[in-house]
């Protein structure tokens, strides 16, 4: 693999000492695999747990922290010498705030965190976490799905896919630059919800909906930068979900999608087409703020 050319790429992964954690931390480990990155691997206590209360217990605080310190140990050797890797512990009142937090303290480009409990295998299943980063986070954030944990960090990734709309903009840039950087192929993906009166006849609707999405095509494939190719498929069915599921995916593919146009400039904020997907999206995804650095 050739040398990644930009210094100081950084992932932030907030860990968790559990199955969601370890998925987290295997996503984020092979995304960084794949583009040689470092890991900033991230456990966010409670501010109490730093004397935040009175009284304060010098003797809680550091059984919290050598706990802490003994989770990431743990989880770091799990990984061996797969990646550039550093642990950190740090304290805010939230864990979605500690993890915003150590984006920019480290100057990462992304955050990866894991599924809540009880999803199904494959599937990621939205938490008060991963909510909280998709309501105000101003970096992308990768949403690892259950069982992430089981793919090795060595099978990389096989395929970068741009959720495209009639405005593909910082999608389709950051889509490109991470295929560049992991040197996957790169594939283009129109889903483009079309709303009608009721009562239209169907074969209108899909009809319409198809030109509407090869148009949404056409206009990423203008975008791209010279010399970048890339594949492009349309989702066609009756709903989000049904044509994600007919879709072929990889088990070592990303998806990256826009936030809504209801977020503000630099901020996240998880859209209609982007919530149903996740209901059958069995590989990563990954979404990008309005006007997010990406190169």
């Amino acid at each position: 693999m050739t040398a990644n050319t930009e210094p100081g790429y950084r992932i932030v992964v907030g860990y968790t000492a559990d199955d969601s954690g370890a998925d987290a931390l295997a996503l984020g480990a092979r995304i960084a695999g794949a583009t040689e990155a470092s890991l900033e691997v991230v456990m966010v206590l409670p501010i109490e747990a730093r004397g935040g209360v009175v009284p304060r217990d010098p003797g809680h605080e550091r059984r919290v922290k050598e706990q802490a310190q003994a989770w990431l140990a743990e989880a770091s050797a799990g990984l061996g010498g797969a990646v550039d890797q550093a642990l950190h512990i740090r304290y805010a009142d939230s864990f979605a705030g500690g993890l915003v937090a150590a984006a920019h303290e480290f100057g990462a480009r992304l955050v990866v965190v894991g599924p809540a409990r009880g999803g199904l295998f494959g599937r990621t299943r939205i938490g008060s976490v991963a909510s909280e980063l998709l309501h105000s986070a101003d970096v992308p954030v990768a949403l690892a799905p259950v069982g992430a944990r089981k793919l090795p960090v060595a099978a990389g990734l096989t395929r970068v896919t741009a959720a495209v709309g009639g405005t593909p903009g910082v999608v389709l840039e950051a889509s490109v630059a991470l295929a560049r950087r992991a040197h996957a192929p790169l594939r283009l993906l129109s889903l483009v919800p079309i709303d009608l009166p009721a009562g239209v006849d169907t074969g209108l609707v899909n009809l319409t909906s198809t030109v509407a999405a090869e148009q949404a095509l056409e206009g990423a494939r203008r975008e791209l930068p010279a010399g970048v190719e890339a594949s492009a498929v349309v989702a066609t069915g009756q709903t989000i979900e049904e044509s994600v599921g007919a879709l072929d995916w990889e088990p070592g593919e990303l998806v990256l999608v826009g936030s809504s146009r209801l977020a503000a400039p630099s901020r996240l904020f998880l859209g209609g087409t982007a919530t149903k997907m996740l209901r059958e999206l069995p590989v990563p995804l990954i979404v990008v703020p309005r006007a997010a650095q990406t190169s």
